[in-house]
């Protein structure tokens, strides 16, 4: 083990035992002293910086936290999960959680003293000799960038990918017409001709190309639909049920690629207010990134739980994970941690779940996995929230 490295302050205090009244004294006004100018620095600054314990017990809190929450008192010794309901609801309960992930970034609504958008940043860190883990937090409020700039840049963004889509449909739309034009010629051709065992083989081999042109025809109208910004045709859903959809969707899939699915979708899961489609393709979405970062053998987690006001879905892989300093830039247009990724996926999760009044949150570790957690407001909730617009 490397020489464990002495501090001023250790030296000083290990020499506690030798100082006189009036040194020892001038110390305590020293410490007190600093103590005073870091709590400073830190109440200067405009973000909220917290230290919690692995409970969510605050240890220390700056001014800017209190403001945030609208406290009146010192945040010390109350939790987290208080502070910001249905937090803790979305970190816990997997393996790949929270707390084994070494950053954990989010960005969440607030609705007193006033409503806002608070971006969250969790770090591990170790306390000395101490063997508790400890986080510190520091919360931004990012209300008013995500009001303008930010929906000023995705606005153009999705516009300019929305411009590309279309030109890609129209080039691709073409060629696909004109296959199957001529897939028809052919078949009509064939039947003319004395049926044989070689003509049985090639109206298989039409048939076969005609059912490819359609997918691949579905894919471009699916696409197209998946990112034109249209208002979701909101009816009652039931989360689970849509997730199910999914996976026998993708079970060939999840079979081909050796994984393993686990699964805790309660059938009394509150209703939610949305478009199913637009769920479907989130989860598509979801889905296809997690089984593309895991090797055969991996696992996919997926489960519903619920709080007064939310159902919250967390999606978990054992993949290879995402580093700290790719987080941010996850939802970004055209921006992919894949060789053939289109970067589109994320963007559009986000959007749909903006779109819902909902949310997205990612914690991840390299060489363990991602966790991806969707916040839907339940029915009741949207009912408010649109009264209230």
């Amino acid at each position: 083990m490397p020489p464990k490295k002495h501090t001023t302050l250790d030296k000083v205090l290990g020499r506690l035992d030798q100082l006189d009244s009036t040194n020892l004294h001038a110390l305590v006004q020293r410490l007190a002293r600093e103590r005073a100018f870091l709590e400073a620095v830190f109440n200067t600054l405009q973000e909220g910086v917290l230290v919690v314990d692995a409970d969510g017990i605050i240890e220390y809190a700056n001014e800017a936290v209190e403001k945030l929450v609208g406290l009146t008192e010192s945040a010390v010794g109350l939790t987290l999960w208080r502070l910001v309901p249905g937090l803790q609801a979305s970190l816990e309960g997997l393996e790949v959680g929270p707390f084994t992930a070494p950053v954990v970034t989010r960005e969440f609504e607030l609705a007193y003293p006033v409503p806002r958008v608070v971006r969250l940043y969790m770090v591990p860190f170790a306390n000395g000799e101490s063997a508790d883990r400890r986080f510190a937090i520091i919360l931004s409020d990012i209300t008013r960038e995500k009001r303008s700039t930010t929906e000023l840049i995705e606005n153009e963004k999705e516009s300019s990918v929305l411009l590309l889509a279309a030109g890609v449909a129209h080039e691709l739309g073409n060629p696909l017409n004109s296959l199957t034009i001529h897939l028809q010629l052919i078949e009509r051709k064939l039947k003319r001709l004395k049926e044989s065992k070689e003509t049985r083989s090639l109206e298989d081999s039409i048939k076969v190309c005609r059912d490819e042109v359609t997918r691949l025809d579905g894919i471009i109208k699916n696409f197209l639909e998946a990112i034109r910004p249209r208002p979701p045709d909101l009816s009652e859903v039931n989360l689970p049920e849509v997730i199910e959809d999914v996976l026998r969707f993708q079970s060939k899939e999840l079979t081909d690629r050796g994984l393993k699915v686990e699964g805790e979708l309660p059938a009394s899961t509150p209703i939610i207010m949305a478009d199913r489609n637009q769920l479907k393709q989130v989860f598509f979405n979801l889905l296809k990134n997690a089984m593309e970062a895991m090797q055969p053998g991996g696992r996919l987690s997926i489960k519903v739980r619920t709080d007064d006001d939310s159902v919250y879905v967390a999606i978990a892989d054992t993949g290879s994970g995402i580093r700290a300093d790719e987080l941010a830039k996850l939802f970004q247009p055209y921006h992919t941690t894949k060789v053939s990724g289109h970067g589109l996926g994320l963007m559009i999760v986000q959007r749909i779940m903006r779109d819902h009044g909902g949310h997205v949150g990612i914690e991840s570790k390299e060489g363990i996995g991602t966790v991806v957690t969707l916040q839907f407001p339940q029915k009741h909730r949207r009912v408010r929230m649109l009264h209230a617009g």
